[in-house]
């Protein structure tokens, strides 16, 4: 389901992204739309994205998701609307790679969880999804993948 981890120390991107406090059952009715925003908001700057899209979560209280979706870019961007310039962390991370569909995404981070604590490497609370290849690159769902990058704590 996962490839194996792998620690990786991450360079500060500049992002341009949506902030989010919802609820979890709200995820698939914002997530698309807001995507479509990001995307809009750079073609208006005339800005390309320097990646996929990605969530990253910077904490998920119980029933809640607190996250910023958006992507990477080359280039810092201006604020429009609710799309406004952000950071993706210079940090260590644990990463590794699902491969599926998004159905399968709580149980690739149930497992790769699992192998850091089994690893004995302790988790910070922040991490980022990186859907590298998706719907945007094929059909077929055994070929997505999602890049899943969890915060190593001190």
């Amino acid at each position: 389901m996962i490839d194996t981890p792998q620690m990786v120390q991450t360079q500060e991107l500049d992002t341009a992204v949506i902030r989010f406090r919802i609820k979890r059952a709200e995820m698939m009715t914002v997530f698309g739309p807001a995507v479509q925003e990001v995307l809009d908001a750079l073609k208006a700057q005339g800005v390309a994205p320097a990646s996929a899209v990605f969530a990253f979560h910077h904490s998920m209280p119980p029933g809640e998701f607190d996250f910023e979706m958006g992507v990477i870019v080359a280039q810092p961007t201006r604020p429009s609307g609710r799309v406004v310039p952000g950071k993706l962390p210079a940090t260590t991370v644990m990463r590794t790679v699902y491969h599926g569909g998004y159905e399968g995404l709580p149980g690739a981070w149930g497992e790769f969880d699992a192998w850091m604590k089994h690893e004995g490497v302790k988790q910070g609370e922040a991490l980022w999804e990186l859907y590298d290849k998706g719907p945007h690159t094929g059909p077929d769902p055994s070929k997505w993948e999602t890049v899943l990058n969890r915060v190593v704590a001190g």
